[in-house]
């Protein structure tokens, strides 16, 4: 047992030594950026509500999409949930700076970075659990094409269907676990039905993919510049033993 411990240990050391750090810090930044920017809805009617983190959300699927493919999915996972400890640390920051008083009125200030539990909770769980979808399904996708699965055919159909069914399975928690669990004891019986939350999800994780397919082209390139550099290869090559 403790021989697996330190193995995991010494995997995990040397993925984050082995994946760039600028994949790694705009993974985080954007997982950070996401949750801060999902404070305020940007458009709502009837069908659809976007909050404002839909503004950067298509680079976290981007850059999981990119270590999975490079690392594979627990690789992927694991930069997920570094990603969203880093973002919970920022969050306890934000709470304890808005607690703190002062002599003169941050109330609107405090409002916005003290965030709400149930909010943070919500997004955490769906965050984590559409990477987890996201990344073994990405790697599962890719596994069909055996005979080219460095092409971009492989690329962006492992990509574009993990990515919309991720960004669903992400916007569909949040709003169940928020608008249907939480809301109603919370925010004086204010809630969404199921419908509502299914179909705001489905055009959401449209307008997620939209963005995906604009900026694939930079993750397809990041990939055949890694693959001939080099890059991820002492990895997998631990990983495969």
């Amino acid at each position: 047992m403790k021989e697996k411990i330190r193995s995991a240990a010494a995997d995990t050391k040397l993925l984050f030594r082995s994946i760039p750090s600028v994949i790694t810090a705009l993974f985080t930044i954007s997982v950070v950026v996401m949750n801060i920017l999902a404070n305020k809805t940007i458009y709502q009617n009837g069908w659809l509500a976007i909050d404002g983190g839909i503004l950067v959300s298509w680079l976290s699927f981007l850059c999981m999409d990119i270590v999975t493919k490079a690392f594979g999915p627990k690789a992927s996972t694991k930069l997920s949930v570094f990603a969203m400890l880093v973002n919970l640390f920022v969050c306890l920051m934000f709470y304890v700076v808005s607690i703190i008083p002062t002599k003169d009125d941050f109330s609107a200030f405090n409002t916005v970075v003290g965030g709400t539990w149930f909010i943070l909770l919500s997004s955490a769980v769906a965050f984590i659990s559409s990477a987890v979808i996201n990344n073994f399904l990405n790697w599962g996708i890719g596994r069909l094409f055996s005979k080219n699965p460095d092409g971009k055919l492989a690329y962006v159909t492992r990509s574009y269907i993990s990515t919309f069914i991720g960004q669903f399975c992400d916007n569909f928690i949040f709003a169940v676990l928020t608008f249907t669990v939480f809301a109603p004891l919370f925010w004086d019986g204010f809630r969404w039905t199921l419908l509502q939350c299914a179909t705001c999800s489905v055009l959401g994780a449209l307008l997620e993919l939209l963005m995906e397919v604009i900026f694939s082209p930079i993750g397809y390139a990041v990939l055949k510049n890694w693959k001939r550099d080099g890059i991820g290869a002492e990895y997998t090559e631990r990983t495969k033993k």
